[in-house]
């Protein structure tokens, strides 16, 4: 028995139909199990999953190298769930859906807008150890970059258009993939801009904050 769907991706009409499996009845000894393109589906889904949070963990300490601190990074790290607002956005807005592709541009994205943000944060760590108040370092650092970044995001966006417009033999393939990253990309240029600073000085003033409480605690019990 076999059955085609229509205007529905494969993923909908799988999960209708073992809707439907599981409210069977079914003898002692049977069961039900995908396979075929639902199982393949399934499984690259999963590793789709995995490469995402290993490259998430793998930038994590590469940034912690690279800043020297374990708390600085947590500040890029924030801006990668920025991106998919706009990811689910854009999908909503052009009728796509969460498929292969799309999810190849979510793992791209993460490493296009959390560019944006180390740009912002690095100019300010550079201002701060110059002696800048960290307050002053992040709004001089924002006006700074502001350009760079802008154009970075315009030059990509003018890239992934044409494949998202659906120009091109074999288009409609990568759509989705074009339309995650420019969605993603224009939430979290505006946002990064406009939360990564303030999310950082936080972190920093906790980081400080738990410094001179151990510190005090130290001299207290004299550690």
């Amino acid at each position: 028995m076999s059955a085609n769907a229509q205007g529905r991706s494969s993923g909908e009409v799988t999960a209708d139909a073992l809707k439907i499996a599981k409210s069977i009845n079914f003898p002692e000894g049977y069961g039900i199990e995908l396979d075929g393109a639902s199982k393949d589906q399934k499984e690259v889904f999963a590793e789709m999953g995995i490469a995402l949070i290993s490259g998430i963990g793998l930038m994590y300490f590469i940034l912690v190298m690279q800043f020297s601190s374990f708390t600085a990074p947590l500040a890029v790290m924030f801006s990668l769930p920025l991106s998919l607002i706009g990811v689910v956005l854009a999908l909503l807005i052009t009728g796509g859906t969460l498929n292969l592709m799309s999810l190849i541009g979510v793992i791209m994205l993460m490493g296009l807008v959390a560019k944006n943000a180390i740009l912002l944060l690095d100019a300010a760590r550079t201002l701060e150890a110059e002696g800048v108040d960290r307050e002053e370092a992040l709004m001089t650092a924002g006006r700074k970059r502001l350009r760079p970044i802008i154009m970075t995001t315009f030059a990509l966006i003018a890239g992934m258009l044409p494949v998202a417009i659906g120009i091109g033999e074999g288009s409609e393939f990568y759509r989705p993939m074009a339309t995650a990253i420019i969605g993603g990309t224009i939430t979290s240029t505006i946002l990064t801009l406009l939360i990564i600073p303030s999310f950082y000085d936080s972190i920093e003033l906790t980081r400080e904050a738990w410094g001179r409480r151990f510190l005090a605690l130290g001299k207290r019990f004299k550690f």
